[in-house]
């Protein structure tokens, strides 16, 4: 492989598949009530995030790795493979995407390459996948990034919140609308948009509605052409509707790939909260 392929922790990349794809990956931190930080699935596991969030009385608190644990990321990968690419986090949900921008020019190499993939969990980490594929192909860094490039213009992102606990206490939603949307059984379907910022396309009532609305929406979006796609399902802390959603999506669209399932770790998993259920692809 003539190619370093690094990402970060928001891919919520399973062990596993960062050994197979030899991908670097890189861990933000999250910070709690009780002041203690952490390095996201280096220092804590994903379900000892959610054991602690549950027990914070505020968020907690997520940040971008230092420019120097890039730095000394990006050299060692130089010195490996004579290039690199860092598959982001969206630049619309975290300051991970600039620092790495940052690090890069003060390294000064022109063969480093920071790719913005505009989307998280699984998407980020099925564009790692994909350059890491490329990359043991032979193509080289500024070919890669052409793909990636094509790639993320079609790329798709889904999601639901089966709890609007964690959106009221980021300030994103009243405890008024929290109550009422709790009480009413409301689940929404988010999207990502071009920015890569999730929005709101629909609400519907029940979580069986919301991930069947889900499937749905791709059908709409892709059809058939969905199951032609490298597709990530990923969770805080509901493997078995994370099992369920895979079926229902192997059933629709009968992927040619097997679709890979991860738990979030706490990048995501901060703003998703318990039973956030995502799909990439």
């Amino acid at each position: 492989m003539s190619v370093r392929i690094i990402t970060d922790s928001s891919s919520d990349l399973p062990a596993e598949l960062l050994q197979q794809y030899h991908i670097d990956m890189i861990p933000l931190k999250v910070t709690f009530d009780d002041k203690e930080t952490y390095l996201d699935r280096v220092e804590i596991s994903p379900a000892l995030f959610v054991e602690k969030m549950l027990r914070s009385k505020t968020l907690p608190k997520t940040s971008a790795p230092d420019p120097q644990t890039f730095i000394s990321s990006f050299e060692r990968g130089l010195k490996e493979t004579g290039e690199v690419i860092y598959v982001s986090l969206s630049s619309g949900l975290s300051s991970t995407y600039q620092i790495a921008l940052m690090a890069r020019d003060m390294l000064g190499s022109n063969h480093v390459k920071v790719f913005d993939t505009l989307t998280a969990s699984l998407g980020t980490g099925i564009a790692a996948i994909k350059a890491a594929r490329l990359a043991a192909q032979g193509f080289k860094a500024d070919k890669i990034i052409e793909q990636l490039t094509e790639m993320r213009a079609a790329r798709e992102v889904l999601f639901t919140l089966d709890t609007l606990e964690n959106v009221v206490k980021g300030g994103r939603l009243s405890s008024f609308q929290g109550m009422a949307g709790t009480l009413l059984n409301i689940k929404p379907v988010l999207r990502g948009n071009d920015q890569g910022i999730p929005v709101v396309v629909e609400k519907v009532r029940g979580r069986k509605k919301a991930m069947q609305r889900m499937v749905d929406i791709l059908g709409e979006l892709l059809g058939s052409a969905a199951g032609e796609r490298l597709i990530g399902i990923s969770h805080v802390s509901y493997p078995e509707d994370a099992a369920k959603l895979a079926g229902m999506v192997m059933d629709r669209f009968q992927p040619q790939e097997e679709i890979i399932i991860a738990e979030m770790g706490a990048t995501l998993g901060t703003y998703a909260g318990v039973g956030g259920l995502m799909i990439n692809l």
